[in-house]
Parts: structure tokens; sequence; C-alpha cells
């Protein structure tokens, strides 16, 4: 999991468009999968920090917990329906979002951007 974490905040670097979608975004996000906890702390859109838990002491805007086949079924490079969004992984109950949602909602584009860089790029895949 921190592998797949540490290869998205590079791709986040390098994508200036979700950089600029970001620009106003400097908070961290608790991200839990199977009870594994990943505090996601970023700053101006880029990921300053990724930090595993747990921690009572670090706070978080909002959370997204799910199971690790959830999330692998999510970060396919065309995802299931169900599967192809953080809150279609709620709907089917394979998901749940916690803390701020107003928070979320306001930079939803940002964050779900950032949690599709843990997909293959289908372009590289087409080359190969």
């Amino acid at each position: 999991m921190r592998a797949t974490l540490d290869r998205m905040q590079s791709r986040l670097n390098a994508t200036p468009y979700l950089i600029r979608l970001g620009r106003l975004f400097s908070e961290t996000v608790l991200l839990e999968v199977d009870g594994a906890e990943y505090y996601l702390t970023f700053r101006d859109g880029r990921l300053e920090q990724i930090a595993e838990g747990p921690s009572r002491k670090t706070p978080w805007r909002f959370a997204l917990r799910t199971d690790a086949e959830a999330l692998a079924q999510f970060w396919q490079p065309l995802p299931k329906p169900g599967f192809h969004d953080i809150f279609g992984l709620v709907k089917i109950g394979r998901g749940r979002i916690d803390g701020d949602i107003l928070c979320l909602v306001k930079n939803l584009r940002f964050f779900k951007d950032f949690m599709a860089l843990g997909r293959p790029d289908l372009q590289k895949e087409k080359l190969a």
C-alpha cells in the first residue's frame, strides 16, 4: 500500500493541472484500508507527507475507509460499476466517508483525481 501511495505522490507532482486544481487544498486526509491508517498531508495541492498510523494525535479533516480488495478493484484500469468512484464504494457498502464532508465536496474533483492516480496509466500500457 505504501508503495502505491508513494507512486501516487510522484504522479501528482508530475501532473500540473491537478496541482493547479488543488492549489487551495491544504488538509490532512485519513485513508484507512483494512484497519491500516495512512495520513495524507496535502499543502497547496501537493502531497507533502504520508504518515502511517494509527495515531490519535494526528488530526484529519475527512477520512476514506475501505478494504484492500475494494481499493484494488478501484485501482483497476477500467473499474467495474460501483468501484469506479469513491462514492460508488460507499453506495455498494465497500467504503465509508467520515469527517468534514463539506471540505471533501469543495475539493471533490481534486481528491477523486488524486485517488485515481493509483490506477495504471492506460496510455503507457497501450505503448508497451
